[in-house]
């Protein structure tokens, strides 16, 4: 039960947390300096309902703490998550009391020598806060929500988008605005029913934009609407990371405890009987194939994401495989058909292209300095510079036949037009990008698309990428694993 605040006094909520979605298969390490570490009055813009003069402002006394974001990419160094989360404990201390906190994570974030980062966090959040403060996290579907999470948190919801277009305006609101209810009211810990579902598949077969995600999410609000539930949310857990909590979960917040359970169970078994239905977005097939599909096709511009080596699921970005094969098609080596191909990231190239100029012809080795392919011995001509910016770095774009290289100094997902440095990627028969499921401003542009199962640290073809730690049996690992016991735990 959570202690009610003092009389005549409204309740002090404080917002913080840590976010960095991590790939433990990646040769990148994710430091200090990769975080965009916000606090104090900053954090409005981040929180906007907790203004002031916003409605949810009313009732309770925000307390804006610190909040760390770094992109996807590999673990975080342990010097960095230190520091973090000393920050954000101390923090708490120093506030004065507080009566909940809204908790804002993303779920898959990796730790070099922790098995269970954002538990650690929450374990340290806790302490600091005591045991009678609500603690409501905000999460990722494709974070992880272990045993030991779930059980020192109140309350938790996560994203029912992909892209998740509602994580400012659904899921952060929604996980503040039940803390809020509950507080005002004097409500204490709801009953949290937890399960996991020994599946792990990639974000881009789970979508929501399709069928059978599309139903399973959209069933979420209206069990929401139940007299006696708080919330639900569902979890696919991070396919990249290779630890024992990575796997799907589903949890069903509530007063009533026997719906509580109910729910989380049908949402369960649902999530364990599609299992083997969960499809890509598009059309998924080897590089080539991919290639000579949208080559031979009369839809322009025609979109292939390079999926294996997405530097917005935490690639590094820094694989040439996909030019390598744009440039074994005979028509695109020879500028019968064009491609723009983005982004590699590799600074040495940039500052070579940067050095000979525009319309310099150059020969360049052409993949980053993690990259675990050869590199590719590109020979072109220099179309394009622009100059560092926070995103991205530097951008230089470099012309062979008909396929045009994006080349950046700093891993950059590439989302919308105005990225390409000036290029036009309706101009193009290809556009190759380095993504799983493309943005919504490239996915509205394209006229037909592909996704290549291309290798690399995100790879969408699980088994190849070589786990050791998960627990198994697992789906799709063990794919004639006998039905699992989807009891849900009442924490």
């Amino acid at each position: 039960m959570s202690t009610p605040s003092p009389a005549g006094r409204r309740p002090r909520i404080g917002i913080g947390g840590v976010c960095a979605p991590s790939v433990t298969f990646s040769p990148h390490r994710t430091g200090y300096d990769d975080f965009r570490v916000t606090r104090g009055a900053e954090l409005w813009d981040r929180y906007p309902w907790a203004r002031p003069d916003s409605e949810l402002s009313g009732p309770v006394e925000w307390v804006p703490l610190v909040h760390a974001e770094a992109p996807p990419g590999g673990p975080v160094e342990p010097e960095a998550y230190d520091r973090l989360r000393t920050e954000l404990v101390d923090r708490i201390r120093q506030a004065g009391p507080l009566d909940g906190l809204v908790h804002d994570l993303h779920g898959a974030m990796s730790v070099t020598g922790l098995e269970d980062a954002e538990a650690d966090l929450t374990d340290a959040v806790r302490d600091a806060l005591g045991p009678g403060v609500l603690i409501s996290a905000a999460m990722d579907p494709h974070g992880n929500v272990s045993r030991r999470l779930a059980t020192r948190l109140d309350l938790i919801t996560a994203h029912r988008l992909a892209p998740h277009q509602d994580a400012a305006a659904g899921t952060r609101e929604r996980a503040a605005r039940k803390l809020v209810e509950r507080l005002v009211a004097g409500r204490g810990r709801p009953h949290l029913a937890w399960v996991q579902v020994p599946v792990l598949l990639p974000a881009e077969r789970t979508s929501p934009r399709l069928e059978p995600a599309k139903s399973l999410y959209g069933r979420l609000g209206s069990i929401e609407e139940l007299d006696g539930i708080v919330d639900a949310a569902v979890w696919a857990g991070c396919p990249w990371a290779d630890e024992p909590r990575c796997k799907a979960a589903v949890v069903v917040t509530g007063d009533d405890p026997a719906l509580t359970v109910e729910q989380a169970r049908s949402l369960a078994k649902e999530y364990w009987d599609l299992r083997r239905d969960f499809v890509f977005p598009a059309p998924a097939a080897d590089a080539d194939t991919c290639v000579e599909a949208a080559v031979a096709s009369g839809a322009r511009p025609f979109l292939i994401t390079d999926s294996g080596d997405n530097p917005a699921a935490g690639g590094a970005g820094d694989i040439a495989y996909m030019l390598r094969r744009l440039l074994a098609n005979e028509a695109l080596a020879t500028g019968r058909a064009t491609a723009l191909h983005a982004g590699i990231t590799d600074p040495a190239a940039v500052a070579r292209c940067f050095a000979a100029g525009v319309g310099a012809t150059v020969r360049l080795s052409v993949g980053g300095p993690y990259a675990p392919y050869e590199p590719y011995e590109l020979t072109g001509e220099v179309v394009a510079l622009r100059e560092a910016e926070d995103i991205g770095g530097a951008l230089a774009a470099v012309r062979h036949g008909g396929v045009t290289t994006v080349l950046v100094s700093r891993r950059k997902p590439f989302r919308t037009r105005a990225d390409f440095g000036g290029l036009d990627p309706r101009g193009y028969d290809l556009l190759v990008v380095k993504a799983g499921c493309p943005a919504p401003e490239l996915y509205d542009l394209a006229a037909d698309w592909h996704l290549a199962l291309t290798p690399g640290s995100v790879d969408q073809n699980l088994p190849r990428l070589g786990h050791h730690h998960l627990e198994r049996p697992l789906f799709p690992f063990d794919p004639d694993m006998p039905a699992p016991d989807l009891t849900p735990e009442l924490l």
